[in-house]
C-alpha cells in the first residue's frame, strides 16, 4: 500500500503502471523488424524489466522508480544475452567455415 494512500489508489498505480509498459512496449515492437537481435533482446529485457520493477515499486510504493531500475537492469541483461548469442554465432560460423575449408 502507497504511503499515505489507499489501497484502491495503489491497485490503480499498479494497473496505469501495466498498462502504459505494455502500450510502449507494443508500439516500440512495431519497429522490430530493422533491429538487430540483440537490439530485440535489449527492449525485451527493458520491457521486461519495467513491467516487474513497476509491481514490486507499487508494492513497494513507488511503480514509477521500480519501473526505471528494473528497465535499466532488464536492458542491461538483454544486451548482455544478446552480446553472448552474437559471439557464440560467430564461433558457431567460423567452425563451419574452417571445416569447410579443411577438406
Amino acid at each position: 500500500m502507497p504511503r499515505g494512500g489507499t489501497r484502491e489508489e495503489g491497485g490503480l498505480e499498479v494497473k496505469r503502471s501495466i498498462l502504459s509498459i505494455l502500450l510502449i512496449g507494443a508500439f516500440s515492437t512495431a519497429g522490430c523488424a530493422n533491429m538487430s537481435q540483440t537490439e530485440q533482446r535489449t527492449l525485451t529485457g527493458a520491457a521486461g524489466g519495467a513491467a516487474g520493477g513497476a509491481i514490486i515499486g507499487a508494492i513497494a510504493g513507488n511503480a514509477g522508480l521500480g519501473a526505471a531500475i528494473g528497465g535499466a537492469v532488464g536492458a542491461g541483461g538483454g544486451f548482455l544475452y544478446g552480446k553472448s548469442k552474437e559471439a557464440e554465432q560467430r564461433a558457431y560460423q567460423q567452425g563451419v567455415q574452417e571445416g569447410r575449408s579443411g577438406r
